[in-house]
């Protein structure tokens, strides 16, 4: 009887081992950081793709993950453009994030999105989010050293991506 008990004990052991390593794998990592999941850096002056990942502002909140990416902040034309992919295993993505969307600087200067340029419903969609690039007449990235992307009460009360201009 005694030669079954360290083949014993050893089974045991390893069920031990084993059942810690699992159970600690299975902890949920905490959450990034909903406004940004990328440093803010600076976008003026970029021109190469791998420049413009850093300008990469990923939100998670609720079941829907958006990612945005501007276009063109280094060299607007009229507008300002933005490529936002949005991605979600429970919600129809069929709304026009147009009418709740506002680019606004540090200098206090707000504009409205005037179009949401995106095919409408599915799980996966990936458009372009169009702001004028000027308000009365003038630049609104004049003098502005920030500008913040909000995007109102979709699946969440407020996303918010923000970009250091230099």
């Amino acid at each position: 009887m005694r030669r079954f008990i360290p083949p014993l004990l050893l089974i045991l052991t390893l069920i031990l081992a084993a059942c810690s390593t699992v159970s600690s794998s299975d902890q949920t990592p905490p959450q990034a950081d909903p406004v940004s999941t990328q440093s803010p850096d600076a976008v003026a002056g970029e021109s190469d793709s791998s420049s413009n990942d850093s300008a990469v502002r990923i939100d998670e909140q609720g079941a829907i993950i958006f990612e945005i990416t501007p276009l063109n902040l280094a060299s607007p034309t009229n507008t300002f453009d933005f490529d936002v992919a949005l991605t979600t295993h429970s919600i129809d993505l069929s709304m026009d994030l147009a009418t709740v969307s506002t680019l606004t600087t540090d200098t206090g200067v707000s504009v409205e999105s005037t179009l949401w340029d995106a095919p409408r419903g599915g799980h996966h969609v990936e458009g372009k989010l169009i702001f004028p690039a000027t308000k009365d007449g003038k630049p609104i990235l004049k003098g502005a050293t920030k500008l913040t992307l909000t995007i109102l009460n979709v699946d969440a009360s407020s996303r918010i991506f923000e970009w250091d201009l230099k």
